[in-house]
């Protein structure tokens, strides 16, 4: 029979999938990314204007990033002019419940000044 001291020494193992989408989802930009593709899909110029303070190269680097873990869809229509246009994959849309409960959670618990520059 486990008692309850038993069960305060046993090392608690945080769940492995849990730590993969942090993993994902707490790098920067990446988050904010997609919480801003929430709202439809959007251009690259687009973007670089919701999301303040990332470069073009980041911003660049992070849509490939969630483009290659399938949560992004790049499509390009060839114009002219030429538009490349980013939205959410059925991956990346399944993550809107949780987006927004943090977004709730944020906006109820976080003080705005810690997220600034992450205006929605």
């Amino acid at each position: 029979m486990t008692t309850e001291s038993d069960l305060a020494h046993e090392p608690r193992v945080c769940d492995a999938a849990l730590s993969r989408a942090f993993g994902f989802l707490g790098k920067r930009w990446n988050g904010v990314l997609l919480g801003t593709l929430m709202q439809g899909p959007a251009g690259f110029a687009e973007l670089k204007r919701a999301i303040h303070g990332i470069s073009d190269s980041m911003l660049s680097d992070r849509l490939t990033e969630l483009a290659g873990a399938g949560l992004v869809s790049r499509s390009v229509d060839e114009g002219p002019p030429l538009a490349v246009v980013y939205a959410l994959t059925a991956s990346g849309q399944a993550l809107l419940p949780a987006l927004d409960a943090l977004t709730t959670w944020a906006a109820e618990n976080l003080p705005a000044a810690k997220c600034a520059g992450h205006n929605r």
